[in-house]
C-alpha cells in the first residue's frame, strides 16, 4: 500500500477518534458539569469554590456600601485572576490568595480570599 493511502487512511481515523471524543465526551462532562482545569490559576479558584465560601466583617461592610455586589464576587471568583507572587501565603486562617476581577460597572476590584481545607473566606475587597 503505497504511503499517500496509508496516511491517508490514519488522519482518517484520526478525525473520528477527536470527533468521538470531543462530542460524546464533552457532552458528557457539560451534562454533570465537570470543568476540566489543568492551569494553577483555575485549579486554585475551583478549589475555592468548591468550599463553603464566608464573608467576613470587613467584607460585609464593603458590601453593605454598595459599590460591589455579591454577584461581582462570584463572577470574580469565576474569571478573575490569581496574582500569585503576592499570593498562597500561609496564615491562621489557611492560605491567602488575592484575586483581580472586576465589577458590573467594569471597575477593576482585588478580592483577599483565606483559602482553608474546609472553608473559603472573603477577607476584604478593595479599589484597584
Amino acid at each position: 500500500m503505497k504511503f499517500q493511502f496509508r496516511l491517508a487512511y490514519y488522519l482518517f481515523g484520526l478525525m473520528l477518534g477527536v470527533f468521538f471524543v470531543v462530542y460524546f465526551l464533552g457532552a458528557k462532562a457539560d451534562a454533570k458539569g465537570v470543568q476540566f482545569c489543568y492551569l494553577p490559576n483555575c485549579r486554585a479558584l475551583k478549589d475555592m469554590r468548591s468550599k463553603s465560601f464566608n464573608y467576613s466583617d470587613a467584607a460585609k461592610k464593603t458590601l453593605n456600601e454598595g459599590w460591589v455586589t455579591i454577584e461581582d464576587v462570584k463572577m470574580s471568583m469565576i474569571h478573575g485572576d490569581i496574582d500569585f507572587d503576592i499570593s498562597n501565603i500561609p496564615s491562621k486562617n489557611g492560605k491567602i490568595y488575592v484575586i483581580e476581577g472586576k465589577t458590573s460597572q467594569n471597575e477593576a476590584i482585588i478580592l483577599t480570599v483565606a483559602n482553608s481545607t474546609t472553608k473559603a473566606t472573603l477577607e476584604s475587597i478593595e479599589k484597584k
